[in-house]
């Protein structure tokens, strides 16, 4: 069948202007395809027998020769894919004549543009979080030389099905999507896609999603765990991590690693968390005091021997953390064998069962999700700027 191009007033939709938004209509095989001029009309004004605007209307001149340019635009288009014996359908014609007018960016080049800069930014965890992605689209789609204008619901839902042939898990698969939509985003900050085209409207990425397994301990289990005797002197270094996040407001492990004197300020650690750059202050317990007391060296500016002043650049320091909680969660684990706890025992439990004690002990939700971030990093911090100081030393005191 035909395929037309026409300029209609969308009169079914009125704007806070009392206008009615102008609309391209492309019709093929009996689907329709309406995409915005970005004007609008009064309704009173628009000759809807003939679709053009009325003698009458304002800026007539101008709303004509803005839709003699789109009806062009769409029917050269038309012609040199009928010429070449291409197929398109309504919805592939606007994506192909968006992407004349995008930048030539495609999925690979900006993907890898992206995983410069967080490099150059220090976000190397991110970074290695989006190479994790790019892996994979790799091995899905071979090659990754396409416009982010074919990424549309059918091949979200065909990558879905691969991901799954794999064997990962739920939430490993969400995470997938999840970065994969915030590359789409920047894709459309930088004008490399159509905002039109957002697949994620229909592919929902909430429903990759399973709840995951305990990680918390009760406060007597976290009193057998900092209790526990070994005739192996390797396994008291974990234990006092695990100890200091959890006396520390569940504390992340990089932030511990890079702690240095200088974040001591009366009687509070103050440091920025490395995952957000957000500045949080932490009354210190006489717990915490007494772990930096003991791993005190006159020698190192760092509070606790993971790295030292052999690790300058930030990839050296990256190696080193890595290479230290891996043997730290490797020894909690075994501590936690040796208690039978029902939880695999890392430095993250430390973090879930302080908050887990707090909301046994009566802190409120508000407290904990400031010191948490049950829903995001960047809310945790919201809430941490909303207490004041009193409020969170009375709620750490419950540990």
């Amino acid at each position: 069948m035909a395929t037309t191009v026409k300029v209609v007033c969308y009169k079914s939709k009125i704007l806070s202007n009392n206008e009615s938004p102008l609309m391209l209509r492309v019709t093929k095989d009996r689907k329709l395809r309406y995409i915005s001029l970005g004007i609008s009309v009064n309704p009173e004004h628009w000759d809807f027998s003939k679709n053009q605007p009325k003698a009458e209307c304002p800026n007539r001149e101008y709303i004509e020769l803005l839709m003699a340019d789109k009806i062009k635009e769409y029917t050269t288009k038309i012609i040199e894919l009928k010429a070449a014996n291409q197929e398109f359908t309504s919805t592939t014609l606007v994506e192909k004549v968006c992407l004349n007018r995008l930048n030539r960016k495609t999925v690979d080049y900006l993907i890898k543009e992206h995983m410069n800069h967080l490099e150059r930014s220090g976000r190397r965890n991110y970074s290695l979080s989006i190479k994790q992605l790019y892996n994979s689209l790799i091995e899905f789609n071979r090659h990754l030389d396409i416009p982010f204008a074919e990424m549309d619901v059918a091949w979200l839902r065909r990558y879905e099905v691969f991901l799954r042939g794999k064997g990962l898990a739920e939430n490993t698969i969400g995470i997938r999507f999840r970065t994969l939509r915030s590359i789409y985003n920047i894709a459309i900050e930088e004008n490399a896609v159509a905002p039109d085209l957002y697949p994620f409207k229909k592919f929902k990425v909430s429903k990759l999603h399973q709840e995951t397994a305990k990680r918390a301990l009760s406060k007597d289990d976290v009193e057998r765990v900092l209790n526990f005797k070994s005739a192996n002197r390797y396994m008291r270094f974990p234990i006092d991590l695990f100890a200091f996040t959890y006396y520390c407001g569940g504390i992340n492990f990089v932030d511990i690693a890079n702690l240095t004197k200088e974040n001591i300020s009366d009687g509070r650690l103050v440091y920025m968390r490395q995952k957000t750059k957000k500045l949080i202050k932490i009354p210190l317990q006489p717990q915490a005091v007494a772990l930096i007391k003991k791993y005190h060296n006159d020698e190192s500016p760092y509070l606790f021997p993971i790295l030292s002043a052999i690790h300058k650049t930030d990839t050296q320091k990256a190696n080193r953390i890595h290479k230290v909680i891996s043997k730290v969660n490797m020894r909690l684990k075994e501590i936690g064998e040796a208690l039978n706890l029902n939880v695999t025992l890392t430095t993250y439990v430390a973090r879930h069962s302080q908050a887990t004690v707090m909301k046994r002990a009566g802190v409120s939700t508000a407290v904990i999700r400031e010191i948490m971030g049950h829903s995001s990093e960047r809310i945790t911090q919201i809430y941490l700027d909303s207490f004041d100081n009193e409020q969170v030393n009375n709620a750490l005191k419950a540990l």
